[in-house]
């Protein structure tokens, strides 16, 4: 792992002793048999104030791995707003598309009835009318019919009128994303985004000999074994491991280098990834007229899927993966947080969006100035 810029709590405006019982919040949920391990970062400005790793990245078997700063968490639905948004946000950027463009544009299965009516924007926002996933069993489908499929599925409401959480629309943006720059997404994302931010440890289809640098996650009966080292959302893995819903594979570091960037308004380091206009549209409030609270991409505070608790600010904003993952920025106190864990391990029944908000009360507690 990369040597991060680092400070010390004091230094920040943070007390180190509070800092120390937000992670002891992670440790007992440990010890408490309800999650495997955790890793997590917390960061001020353009600073790590400290890091925590605890548990192990599986629990069956006599060997095993404690979760480090190396341990490598399959991302889930972080991969919407970690490579997937971004990506859209640089073509914009560079000419190449437009928010308001039709998907039609690219996806001639959307040039029909209300489906003409879906725009970039609306895949973003989560106000496509699409639903949110397909119940289906793509066993021994080839990822261009399974892709074909996804593009005939009709819209369930007319575009831009409500707000339903889809992964349908980001495995679209996606496509979208390789149509254009005429690259894979993993391709894609590794040029533009995970190299210049220097997110070295950050993959779709990790090599096989990171294998025990990676959290297990959930048992198969069907497989016979957990997975591991293997994305764990059905229709990413179905998609062959790449997919602009899924499928990215990072570390806690690799993941804080991200949330800096935002923080810093599109810059990190010499490496200037957006224009600071790009990062306030982002994080705007694209759908309140819908009762909804969604940036371009980002969960805001106050939606549906918010998971930052009561004391971050009006301005935050944020994303959470279903394995058990989630990063969460709040510019009004420069703060960002970093979660890693990998709760389906123990099964999907579980949930963790309580521990969320717990540990990020805790966290912004911490801030004395």
């Amino acid at each position: 792992m990369r040597e991060l810029s680092k400070e010390t709590p004091s230094n920040v405006g943070m007390d180190e002793g509070r800092l120390k019982h937000a992670f002891s919040i992670l440790s007992r949920e440990i010890e408490n048999a309800k999650i495997p391990g955790a890793a997590a970062i917390v960061g001020r400005g353009d600073y790590v104030v400290d890091s925590f790793t605890d548990g192990y990245i599986r629990l069956d078997g006599a060997d095993k791995h404690p979760v480090n700063m190396d341990t490598i968490f399959d991302c889930a639905s972080l991969t919407k707003v970690v490579v997937t948004m971004p990506l859209i946000l640089r073509l914009v950027e560079q000419g190449l598309i437009e928010l308001n463009e039709p998907v039609s544009t690219f996806i001639s299965a959307f040039k029909e009835g209300k489906k003409s009516l879906v725009t970039i924007k609306h895949l973003l926002t989560h106000t496509s009318g699409l639903k949110p996933g397909v119940n289906k069993n793509f066993t021994n489908w080839h990822p261009d019919e399974i892709k074909q499929y996804i593009y005939s599925q009709e819209v369930e409401a007319e575009p831009g009128k409500r707000v339903v959480y889809s992964d349908l629309g980001f495995i679209i943006l996606g496509e979208i994303i390789s149509m254009i720059l005429d690259r894979p997404l993993d391709i894609a994302a590794k040029d533009y985004l995970l190299l210049p931010l220097g997110m070295s440890d950050s993959y779709f289809c990790p090599p096989k000999y990171l294998k025990n640098q990676i959290a297990a996650t959930e048992y198969r009966n069907d497989l016979g074994r957990y997975q591991w080292g293997e994305v764990h959302d059905e229709h990413a893995n179905a998609l062959g491991g790449v997919s602009g819903h899924a499928g990215l594979f990072s570390t806690v570091g690799d993941l804080a280098q991200y949330a800096r960037m935002w923080l810093n308004k599109g810059k990190l380091g010499n490496n200037f990834i957006f224009s600071p206009v790009t990062v306030e549209r982002a994080i705007q409030n694209h759908t309140n007229v819908l009762g909804g609270n969604r940036g371009l991409g980002w969960a805001l505070k106050g939606d549906e899927l918010d998971a930052s608790g009561d004391l971050f600010s009006a301005y935050s904003y944020g994303h959470t993966g279903f394995t058990g993952t989630s990063i969460w920025i709040d510019p009004d106190t420069d703060l960002f947080v970093v979660l890693l864990t990998n709760s389906v391990h123990l099964g999907r029944n579980g949930s963790i969006s309580n521990l969320r908000r717990i540990f990020h009360n805790a966290v912004t507690a911490s801030i004395t100035e």
